[in-house]
């Protein structure tokens, strides 16, 4: 369960009932996106890649996965990766039992998953939308190739593919609340492209909490630990 003190700051967070998912590839750039446009915000960033990463750099694995001794170690890997995922989402639980706003960060090559857990963050009064970011194949790449933990090129072009697939359904399933970045040129300093998508997140977050089945969970957690002071959002 998540404690009290983190669900009674959710209850006068703006952004709870707002989960925000990522998509793209390897080398897209989507984590360094979504950390230069959604600081402040007040939403959970859930990446089972972080604590996998940890694992590998623990374990003195190297973090190139295109090399001989990568290979060697994929077994391991994937006891680590899998081990990551279940801590992840044990969090992610904690985090939606308090309806706290989410970043869930993933590649987006799997439509059927993603929107399978939109639609039950839905059921329980969220608001779903999704930061799609996209770029060339060759950026692609070419990106992966500068990573820390870099894959091969064989894994970035097939992901690659797959989150292109989706892009189009993804539209459909999230409509209005679809935002497509085109990170192909190298944005590190471009506070235009930042400000831009900042702009239409804030603009998401800025809409209030109308779902019946949410407002009926914030009175009632109100109730019960005696908060008399509206959540903002109403």
């Amino acid at each position: 369960m998540i404690d009290f003190q983190e669900l009674q700051e959710g209850l006068q967070d703006p952004h709870i009932f707002k989960a925000f998912f990522l998509a793209g590839g390897p080398g897209s750039g989507k984590s360094f996106v979504v950390r230069k446009t959604t600081g402040g915000t007040g939403l959970r960033i859930v990446n089972s890649d972080d604590i996998f990463e940890k694992y590998l750099k623990d374990a003195g694995f190297d973090m190139d996965m295109r090399t001989k001794k990568a290979e060697r170690e994929t077994n391991d890997r994937e006891v680590m990766r899998q081990k990551a995922k279940t801590i992840t989402t044990k969090k992610t639980k904690n985090y939606v039992e308090g309806r706290i706003g989410l970043i869930i960060d993933g590649t987006g090559k799997e439509y059927d998953k993603i929107v399978k857990q939109s639609i039950e963050l839905k059921q329980l009064g969220y608001d779903t939308y999704m930061i799609f970011v996209n770029t060339s194949l060759d950026v692609a790449i070419a990106r992966n190739a500068d990573r820390e933990r870099s894959v091969p090129d064989s894994v970035a072009v097939a992901s690659w593919k797959d989150v292109q697939a989706n892009m189009g359904k993804f539209s459909q399933h999230f409509r209005q609340n679809l935002i497509i970045v085109d990170n192909n040129e190298n944005i590190k300093d471009d506070g235009t492209l930042f400000n831009s998508v900042m702009k239409q997140i804030k603009s998401l977050l800025k809409n209030k909490v109308n779902s019946p089945r949410a407002r009926e969970w914030i009175m009632q957690q109100m109730k019960t630990r005696g908060i008399t002071r509206k959540p903002k959002g109403w």
